[in-house]
């Protein structure tokens, strides 16, 4: 059974059925549904697993401790889509409450299988958006990991809180204007292309890159901020004209 074979209503059927089962597994402490969820090939079956974790955290602050308990559990699995499951269901936690889910995103952040990662920099995306504070918190304490990878993971991970507010993270990536790394270079470079065409973001991020003092970098960033309004045209605010005006007025 793959998610989108089903229609509009047969889905909406389907996650009121998950929904359902995770909260009564939960209630009888019992993981039998949950693993069969978590660990489902289809991604959009293991999407609404961990979005009804969310909802169920949310609705229930007596079921709280035994949802924590149980994903500290099913971390331990050897199953990677289960522990990348268990990570995307602690972002959800984590847009209302960091501090109980933390731990489990730095292991995440150090697991061996990538899909993992990536679900960490996916959830640290959605926390940073909606839970700034203790989140970006967090990404500072591993912004200059000896790990590359760590390094790298975090300025991607940052980039979404960047799009509605720049200047929250702007002070870290600046951070980071010195590595040594390429990967971790070209991703803040990156970061800073797709925070810059958003409303708004533009003038923020001259500005502050008018007091970076890695200069070569600096100016790839530039090139990519004019690029990204060409590539995403349909979306900026501004045309690449406009931003390139907007860029030789502003920075010296």
């Amino acid at each position: 059974m793959s998610f989108y074979d089903l229609d509009k209503e047969e889905r909406n059927k389907l996650v009121s059925t998950i929904n359902q089962k995770i909260l009564s597994d939960i209630e009888i402490s019992s993981d039998k549904k949950i693993i069969s969820y978590f660990s489902y090939e289809d991604t959009y079956i293991r999407k609404t697993a961990y979005l009804a974790i969310g909802k169920i955290y949310r609705a229930n602050p007596k079921l709280r401790n035994d949802i924590l308990n149980l994903l500290a559990k099913l971390f331990k699995s050897e199953n990677e889509k289960i522990r990348q499951t268990v990570i995307n269901a602690a972002g959800e936690i984590g847009i209302i409450d960091f501090n109980p889910i933390e731990k489990l995103m730095e292991l995440g952040l150090f697991d061996e299988h990538h899909s993992v990662r990536n679900a960490v920099i996916g959830s640290i995306k959605k926390m940073s958006e909606k839970n700034p504070g203790p989140t970006i918190a967090f990404a500072h304490r591993f912004l200059h990991h000896e790990d590359y990878e760590i390094r790298r993971e975090i300025c991607h991970g940052i980039e979404l809180r960047g799009r509605t507010h720049p200047q929250d993270i702007l002070p870290l990536l600046k951070e980071l204007q010195h590595d040594k790394k390429p990967r971790v270079r070209n991703t803040l470079i990156h970061v800073l292309g797709q925070i810059a065409y958003k409303k708004g973001c533009l003038a923020t991020v001259i500005a502050d890159l008018k007091t970076w003092e890695n200069k070569e970098l600096v100016q790839k960033a530039l090139a990519e901020i004019i690029d990204v309004h060409e590539r995403y045209k349909n979306f900026s605010v501004l045309t690449q004209t406009q931003a390139i005006d907007f860029i030789e007025k502003n920075f010296p």
